[in-house]
């Protein structure tokens, strides 16, 4: 089968197409077809070494959804022929740009019928964490204010729709070219983060911040939140963060939260919780760029280096 592998660290040139043997299920695992895999901002961060990789040669990628193939030992809920999707791969394991990958039974979920495989790929991540950071983190109600940093990004443009589901008013920040389209998705109002008034622009004090750049706005977050806001801080650009005037946070009671899907309990939950969400249309990832396997080094600079609204997939 083909599958793209980085021998070394490096930069994205390091990837490459080989062709390697099919691997075989093991206890409590499935072998998944490959239709589509997502490709997320932390694959790249075992590609450069930044996160280290469980062995090399290694496959990346988190997210996918196939056609299971083959069953292993152990496992009652799933057969072959049925269509899932995954996430929770390629950190302590090998990773989902491949042909075929075998995947934990407690790591996938069923797949709706009427959900597109790319879809279904591009959700893992995003709809997980968008859920982890809203709803099980910082309990958003429908009456509350949400503002949500990079709103265009992958968890950005998906963290929109949920808060408008849930009945919240949605502010997001972008560049001004996706400000309609996160307006249709649920925003009521988006303010172009470059701005040099933007701390005045927020007229609402959010209840809630999903932080996707802690290392620059921690203290932005506690100058425009309101009394008891809850900054649930998922993403960063740098190891540094810092408050440069704790005592706007100190004042108003907020408190911040930092979060990563893949400590969750029970991922297999939060995928089915996904399902759920994905079946009603309550959230419909939206597909940016598609690649093929052999692309997936442009894949991985787009999704480093352009702004995008939504998701990339490679496609098997």
């Amino acid at each position: 089968m083909r599958a793209v592998r980085f021998h070394d660290h490096g930069d994205p040139d390091v990837l490459v197409l080989d062709e390697i043997e099919p691997p075989e299920p093991d206890h409590g695992d499935v072998r998944v077809t490959v239709r589509a895999a997502a490709v997320n901002p932390v694959d790249t961060y075992f590609r450069t070494g930044e996160y280290e990789p469980p062995e090399l040669p290694m496959i990346p990628g988190t997210d996918l959804a196939g056609v299971v193939d083959s069953v292993g030992d152990g496992v009652s809920e799933i057969s072959e022929g049925d269509r899932v999707f995954a996430t929770g791969l390629g950190s302590d394991r090998l990773g989902t740009y491949a042909e075929q990958v075998t995947v934990p039974a407690d790591r996938l979920a069923h797949l709706p019928a009427d959900v597109s495989f790319e879809i279904g790929a591009a959700a893992g991540v995003v709809v997980g964490t968008s859920w982890r950071a809203l709803v099980d983190y910082a309990a958003l109600e429908p009456t509350e204010t949400c503002l949500i940093h990079g709103a265009n990004g992958g968890v950005g443009h998906v963290a929109v729709q949920l808060a408008a589901t849930i009945g919240a008013r949605v502010i997001g920040t972008a560049r001004p070219p996706y400000h309609d389209q996160l307006e249709s998705l649920g925003a009521t109002t988006v303010l172009d983060y470059t701005r040099d008034d933007l701390a005045e622009a927020v007229d609402h004090a959010p209840d809630v911040i999903l932080e996707t750049r802690a290392d620059e706005n921690l203290q932005f977050d506690a100058d425009v939140a309101a009394t008891g806001a809850r900054v649930i801080c998922i993403g960063n650009a740098t190891e540094h963060a810092e408050l440069t005037a704790i005592g706007a946070a100190k004042s108003k009671d907020v408190c911040y939260q930092f979060m990563t899907l893949f400590n969750a309990p029970d991922l297999s939950a939060i995928l089915d919780r996904t399902a759920s969400l994905l079946e009603r249309g309550a959230v419909v990832p939206a597909i940016a760029r598609r690649y093929d396997l052999d692309e997936a080094a442009e894949a991985q600079r787009a999704v480093m280096e352009e702004s995008l609204l939504g998701k990339i997939v490679l496609v098997p």
